[in-house]
């Protein structure tokens, strides 16, 4: 960290994402000589990040410090609180601890990376307790969208942090694991600090609704299904893959699933007593030609409409064992992840033109959130009764809403700090304050590379696929400075060749003539040339199409 940050004792709070964007979750507290850290997430790539696969913390200011880590903490299983350990946790080795699903997933996705014998993964169950140096971590139940969810009372010398993780108050949840009102109101008697809050859902009123509330959507849609079901869901989602399960029993169908992490996540869930399916309701893809359609569920992967995923080749035609065919039923039962909704829209259109019948979150009841709306926010806040508030888990639009929300259940204005990334909050003293700011940020991960991408690659990206490309190949006489092949002209997405040959043609004569005015001193100079050919085709083509294409002089050494 850097020196104004490190100078100030007592308690500091630095978030490394999560609070500016929805994704990408990672809170460092430190205390003294000790460190303990609350996620580890990732973040898919927003439209504008070309080409990028997922994007992971930067964790440069804990780099030099990893022997002061005593404990990385995971509240949940979902992939933007634990998807960026495979990447983290070969620079920062620290005992993991989490509930039994959540590390569960954890070692299954360490498996793809062959890090799941040399890391320590600590299984802990709501109400334990892990003292971690100057820190004594508890994890409380919280209700969620995924089974094993838990939020963090965080004791330090300076008083308690409340971090909630995910979580609403569902008071009907499939598995009746409630959210623990007992253990926050306990905190609220002994004295909290800090509450950090999930702020995912503060712009929405009233409260969120039980996850009971689709399985009762499944069984009014099932039994008027005359062919195949086909269920989309996130595989992390155990309790949604159980009502699915359910509902098709009660119907009499056979389930199929499909995809490597349904598939995954579901064994997973079994073997750890999470998920309840008889094994005789399991069914494999050989038995789908045998099975009458009115007999068949199947639960998929795909349903923010991935190019790759199972749904979507069986959308387009393109899947080898599962065709659909008319009077098939597809119910899209997740949320549209902002960002995707084009290509949401695109996959449903492919569905109805194979004939099926469509059900999803803008029609039917078919999801709901797993998030707390703003009066289970509110309740949040009054059972806790925090010193101190700190909105986090949100964009930013999310962060000051939430901080109003605070201020109207009687959090003071000075009490509310609305911190986004890199921030260092520091407690003394009864005192809190952002006291500094470290190096924080985005890293880009592309196929294998990590970090090796930055804002001036995405730039690039984004002007090649907006403009185009133009190479002009040139092979010059080194010794006389004579032009003895091309230029030549290749392009892509820029103008189309064969039908555009003659502007193409008047493009090798205005290099053609440039170059002729050129001294032959300049001409013995590469770079000279490459400036020359770039700066006059770029006013021709701006001049005469107003486009900007990415201009490439490549000089050949004859």
């Amino acid at each position: 960290m850097s020196s104004d940050t490190t100078e100030k004792s007592g308690l500091k709070i630095t978030p490394l994402g999560g609070l500016g964007e929805i994704g990408l979750n990672m809170m460092v507290y430190e205390h003294g000589d000790d460190i303990i850290v609350v996620d580890c997430g990732l973040m898919f790539p927003e439209p504008s990040m070309l080409g990028i696969d997922l994007v992971i913390p930067d964790i440069s200011c804990l780099r030099d410090r990893g022997d002061r880590i005593r404990g990385i903490f995971l509240t949940h299983g979902h992939e933007d609180h634990i998807g960026a350990l495979p990447y983290i946790l070969p620079e920062l080795p620290a005992p993991l601890y989490g509930t039994a699903l959540t590390l569960g997933f954890v070692r299954e996705k360490l498996k793809e990376y062959g890090l799941d014998t040399c890391v320590d993964l600590r299984v802990v169950k709501p109400r334990d307790t892990v003292t971690a140096g100057d820190f004594a971590v508890e994890f409380f139940r919280v209700a969620h969208s995924i089974v094993d969810g838990c939020g963090l009372a965080i004791r330090t010398p300076e008083g308690m942090i409340i971090h909630t993780g995910d979580f609403k108050l569902d008071q009907t949840p499939v598995d009746g694991q409630l959210t623990d009102l007992a253990a926050l109101s306990r905190y609220g008697e002994e004295g909290v600090l800090a509450l950090l809050s999930d702020s995912t859902n503060v712009e929405r009123e009233g409260y969120t609704v039980s996850e009971r509330y689709v399985g009762e959507a499944f069984d009014e849609i099932f039994p008027h299904c005359a062919g195949r079901i086909i269920v989309a869901a996130f595989s992390s989602n155990i309790h949604r893959v159980q009502q699915v399960v359910d509902a098709a029993a009660r119907c009499g169908r056979k389930v199929l699933l499909n995809g490597r992490s349904m598939l995954a996540n579901v064994q997973i869930a079994r073997d750890l007593g999470y998920l309840r399916i008889p094994d005789d309701l399991l069914m494999d893809l050989k038995e789908l030609p045998r099975l009458p359609k009115e007999e068949v569920c199947m639960i998929t992967t795909g349903s923010q409409g991935e190019p790759m995923s199972a749904l979507t080749r069986i959308a387009m035609d393109d899947h080898k064992q599962i065709k659909l065919e008319r009077g098939d039923t597809v119910i899209l039962s997740s949320r549209f992840i902002p960002g995707n909704e084009k290509t949401i829209s695109d996959l449903i259109n492919h569905l109805y033109r194979r004939g099926a019948e469509v059900f999803h979150e803008k029609v039917s009841e078919v999801h709901v959130s797993g998030h707390a709306s703003q009066e289970e926010l509110k309740l949040m806040i009054n059972l806790t009764r925090p010193r101190f508030f700190i909105p986090i888990h949100g964009e930013y639009r999310h962060l000051v809403s939430h901080s109003r929300l605070a201020r109207k259940v009687g959090i003071a204005p000075e009490r509310c700090i609305l911190a986004v990334n890199g921030d260092v909050v520091t407690f003394a003293d009864g005192r809190a304050e952002i006291s500094g700011a470290v190096e924080s940020g985005r890293v880009f991960v592309d196929g294998k590379g990590i970090g090796d991408v930055g804002t001036i690659v995405l730039k690039d990206r984004k002007h090649l696929s907006e403009d185009g490309m133009v190479v002009v190949i040139i092979a010059i006489n080194q010794g006389t400075g004579e032009i003895i092949y091309g230029p030549d002209i290749v392009s892509r997405g820029f103008v189309f060749e064969d039908e555009s040959q003659e502007y193409l043609d008047e493009t090798k004569k205005i290099v053609l003539d440039t170059l002729a005015g050129v001294n032959l001193e300049v001409m013995a100079d590469w770079n000279e040339v490459k400036m020359e050919v770039r700066r006059v085709l770029r006013r021709f083509f701006n001049k005469t199409i107003e486009r900007r294409p990415v201009i490439l002089p490549v000089i050949l050494e004859m």
